[in-house]
């Protein structure tokens, strides 16, 4: 064995050096660790729902609409229903890249859907060009890293819910010409082609139809997102995926059982996929206790409806004493971190990222109920043991990393023909290529 010389003059510097580099990083407090890290590296949010406010809200009639303040303007804001997000919390959220949804109800036949989506789309655009000193609209990461370096939000555009193409490989296509860079297969109700988590299953997951949904978005260079399908579908869409697939909005389901959240057999599939998953912000899927407690209320005005049927106001008084009886459990930053934490220990740090669903639910956890908060989840993750590095990771590094994977097996497919189906072709009947 060949020992190692060391001057024994040189001991008291490597001590020295050996003590000042762990105390130096403990001196540092969560909230500094947090704080370096949205310094180094902003939000990029997964889902945000302000284009369907707007449709609902407004008509998409936003030539007057003032996104720098939403706390006060605008219908419903008098009665407590003020949106999550403008420009001033979006900056206090330390949010540097959205994912705006263009989500339509997938109660529409799909020829309205699929105008209402383009509907969104257009609005989406307008509101973008709208603050040209604040957002810029981003097609690719690129774009991202550009509008970021000027002091913009880069704003990419997501549809969530595959009704919003018709059931048409060529509507994606124009999708995506559009401006649109991810889709969620399903959103709550099965389609032809794809099982939704909170629908009844038709297909096992996805039938081939929907598999080659899947092939032509890994081809064209459109994000997979596979939250609202059910399991099956998430393990369908992992078998033929070329590109690495996100969930754009979805909690872990071994902390919470909603059907909405993603089994510990599918996060383990995402280290080989490269896929991540962005946590939620919606109270439901996060605490345990919200969920049954949801659970117990249905059964309750179940319950009532048959004792009480025909006297609906009957039912609502009782329902009403019933909620002043059970308070609805309320969902903490700490459990949204109990998700991330879950993640991490299945799939690994770099399957993390972060999707709030803001504008798109009653509210968000208690301490970030809109975009504003995401500083406070990034310290109780600091404070946690999550690194600097972590916390970058989670919060745009691994976004980042998924979206330039999947312009680059996009890019490999230049020489790769379309998916054609025969136009007007059933979808769970269909042969490609006629």
């Amino acid at each position: 064995m060949k020992l190692l010389s060391i001057s024994l003059s040189s001991l008291p510097a490597i001590a020295a050096c050996l003590l000042t580099a762990p105390l130096a990083a403990q001196d540092r407090t969560p909230e500094e660790i947090a704080a370096a890290a949205l310094e180094a590296a902003p939000v990029f949010d997964g889902h945000n729902d302000v284009p369907i406010q707007l449709r609902g809200r407004y008509g998409n009639q936003i030539n007057d609409f003032d996104f720098q303040d939403t706390l006060d303007t605008g219908p419903d804001a008098a009665n407590g229903r003020v949106m999550h997000t403008d420009l001033v919390r979006l900056k206090q959220g330390k949010v540097g890249a959205q994912w705006w949804s263009v989500y339509v109800s997938a109660s529409l036949p799909e020829p309205e859907a699929v105008q209402a989506t383009v509907e969104q789309i257009d609005v989406t655009k307008r509101l973008i060009a709208r603050y040209p000193d604040d957002l810029q609209l981003a097609l690719t990461a690129d774009d991202v890293e550009t509008a970021m370096e000027q002091g913009r939000i880069a704003s990419m555009i997501g549809m969530e819910g595959g009704h919003s193409i018709g059931s048409s490989l060529a509507v994606l296509r124009q999708m995506y010409d559009m401006g649109a860079r991810y889709m969620t297969l399903t959103h709550g109700r099965t389609l032809s082609w794809a099982d939704s988590a909170t629908d009844t299953p038709r297909h096992g997951g996805l039938n081939d139809f929907g598999k080659d949904v899947v092939r032509e978005m890994n081809r064209i260079g459109m994000l997979v997102d596979l939250s609202h399908v059910n399991a099956a579908a998430m393990h369908d869409a992992l078998d033929v995926a070329g590109a690495p697939v996100i969930f754009s909005h979805s909690g872990a389901r071994a902390i919470n059982g909603h059907a909405r959240n993603v089994p510990d057999s599918v996060l383990a599939r995402l280290p080989e996929n490269g896929g991540i998953i962005m946590v939620v912000g919606l109270p439901g899927f996060l605490n345990e206790d919200a969920r049954q407690w949801f659970g117990m209320r249905q059964a309750e005005r179940a319950k009532l409806q048959a004792l009480f049927s025909g006297q609906p106001d009957e039912v609502e008084a009782r329902l009403a004493s019933w909620d002043a009886s059970n308070p609805l459990p309320l969902a903490s930053v700490s459990d949204m971190a109990d998700h991330i934490d879950h993640v991490r220990d299945v799939a690994g740090i770099d399957a993390i990222g972060i999707g709030g669903d803001y504008d798109g639910m009653p509210t968000g956890p208690v301490g970030m109920e809109d975009v504003s908060g995401y500083p406070v989840l990034f310290t109780e993750l600091a404070r946690r043991g999550y690194t600097q590095e972590d916390l970058e990771k989670i919060s745009l590094g691994n976004m980042m990393r998924v979206l330039r994977a999947a312009e680059e097996y996009a890019a490999s497919q230049s020489a790769v023909s379309p998916i054609e189906y025969p136009v007007g072709a059933p979808r769970e009947a269909a042969s490609p290529n006629g």
